[in-house]
């Protein structure tokens, strides 16, 4: 006598924030560091931007995924390829594809990437709510990040917008290393060993 059997294998995996988050924390606090001043040009922003900013944040993006983990996914996935289309404009405009490109580049057109990645923000934002209060905290200042870097590269705001953008990407920095430090040693430790805050409950109950 035959019989059919249906097996389900689930299988686990680790939670990828961790990691992503730090992708995010260290590629900010580099750039971050050129924009306040602190050091100059992009040469050396440009390696962290692709493989801290983007694979970093593009494997937790992967692994998010495989989680079915839609807001995850989605938010490490943009800001993957955010970086990595980023730092190929930084290459453009240093001329390693040719002076042709170079000279013809225009940085308005970096000011309607940095528009439509703040109206993507805002309603990653608002999930954010739901999640928890550090991950709003980084949402909120990546908000201000990007409304800077819009005035900033449209002529507007003069240095008020530029300064906001270069407060803001350190305290996205700062944030997102406590939120990758919270990530792994919460689940380490089997406890909330560095709180993050619960969401705010105001459209998930």
């Amino acid at each position: 006598m035959n019989s059919n059997q249906t097996h389900n294998v689930q299988i686990a995996n680790s939670d990828p924030s961790a990691l992503g988050l730090f992708g995010l924390a260290l590629v900010t606090l580099v750039a971050s560091s050129q924009k306040l001043g602190i050091t100059s040009d992009v040469s050396f922003v440009i390696p962290w931007a692709i493989f801290l900013g983007g694979f970093a944040q593009l494997f937790a993006c992967i692994n998010d995924s495989k989680r079915q983990n839609t807001f995850g996914t989605t938010a490490f996935g943009a800001f993957a390829l955010f970086w990595f289309g980023v730092a190929t404009s930084w290459l453009i405009k240093a001329g390693v594809f040719g002076q042709s490109l170079a000279q013809a580049a225009d940085p308005k057109q970096f000011g309607f990437v940095f528009l439509g990645y703040l109206i993507f923000t805002v309603f990653m934002t608002i999930g954010a709510l739901e999640t928890h209060k550090v991950l709003f905290l980084i949402f909120f200042l990546i908000d201000l990040l990007m409304l800077g870097l819009t005035l900033d590269s449209f002529g507007i705001g003069g240095q008020v917008a530029h300064k906001m953008a270069a407060i803001s990407e350190f305290l996205i920095s700062v944030f997102s290393f406590y939120g990758s430090a919270a990530a792994v040693l919460n689940q380490h430790f089997g406890r909330p060993f560095l709180p993050v805050g619960k969401p705010f409950g105001i459209f998930k109950k």
